[in-house]
């Protein structure tokens, strides 16, 4: 049997599927969660909106996205970019489910500020668990920029209605970044127990000579073995370290290349491939750009 899947391509199939009256603005509509039921003859099938998702729910939902459960029993918000797919994992009825969905298209920050900005908030490719967790008083602040949003989309429709929405929409999107890093410092022992873990994956990824079969490690792979999203361990490790993982990665492997260049008699070239490296001359690029020199000087002067 073929999966059912949906894909929604704009604000108005939204509400039609939901059975809710017509979005008073094409762009971006602010939906009561408890007005929203999924019956059982949907369960499972996958759902991919072409818009931004930015929601608040207090209470299990049942939802299964990408690959992974969103069953939280608090308040959290989560965020998705447009091509995310939600999948349905029990039926929900009205009232079953409390708090609030904003879905915005892409046209609604097109050639903005917002527009202009939005692949720097990285918590929209984040999993769902990884979401925000909000304190009372952060949940009452977000969920007045929502009403906001709402209250001028409602009114007459006027020259100035875009650029109010969405002006509101970044400062939402700008406390949701504040409340973000507030949670990353608040869990400082479970981010130094992930920076102490990468650290030691990546010794063991060069001790086990892994580079040698499969290159340079990547980002995502650290990743996968701390079981966050790339994007998510980035964020984590540059808010503990200062640096990013591709910054760690790349200093270990000139630290490893140093002691190679000084105490073998190999090419460049050899060491390069050696090291993981496909190209020498991106070996010679980096080491340059992290030491002053290039691997030929650093083995003549040292």
């Amino acid at each position: 049997m073929s999966e059912k899947f949906i894909k929604l391509k704009s604000i108005s199939e939204l509400h039609a599927l939901q059975n809710l009256p017509k979005p008073q603005n094409p762009l971006i509509s602010l939906i009561d969660v408890s007005q929203i039921a999924v019956p059982e003859a949907a369960v499972g099938t996958k759902v991919v909106y072409d818009f931004y998702i930015v929601s608040l729910k207090d209470k299990s939902c049942g939802v299964e996205y990408g690959r992974n459960s969103f069953d939280f029993s608090e308040g959290v918000m989560t965020f998705s970019a447009p091509g995310q797919v939600y999948t349905p994992t029990k039926a929900i009825q009205k009232g079953d489910i409390q708090g609030w969905m904003l879905f915005f298209h892409p046209d609604l920050i097109r050639n903005t500020h917002l527009g202009s900005q939005i692949s720097d908030y990285s918590f929209f490719s984040y999993e769902v668990f990884e979401a925000l967790h909000l304190s009372e008083t952060e949940e009452k602040t977000v969920s007045e920029c929502a009403s906001n949003i709402r209250r001028e989309y409602e009114q007459r429709i006027d020259n100035h209605s875009r650029r109010v929405i969405v002006s509101n929409l970044e400062l939402l999107i700008n406390y949701c970044l504040r409340f973000y890093e507030r949670q990353f410092n608040t869990r400082t022992q479970q981010s130094k127990d992930i920076v102490c873990r990468f650290e030691k994956e990546l010794s063991a990824y060069f001790d086990a000579r892994r580079h040698q079969e499969h290159g340079l490690p990547s980002v995502q792979y650290f990743a996968e073995k701390s079981h966050l999203s790339q994007h998510y361990f980035s964020d984590l490790l540059k808010k503990e370290t200062g640096r990013t993982p591709k910054d760690h990665i790349n200093d270990f492997v000139v630290e490893k290349a140093k002691t190679l260049l000084l105490n073998s008699e190999d090419s460049v070239s050899q060491i390069a491939y050696g090291l993981g490296f496909n190209y020498p001359h991106y070996f010679t690029r980096l080491f340059k750009s992290r030491t002053g020199k290039t691997p030929v000087e650093f083995r003549r002067f040292d």
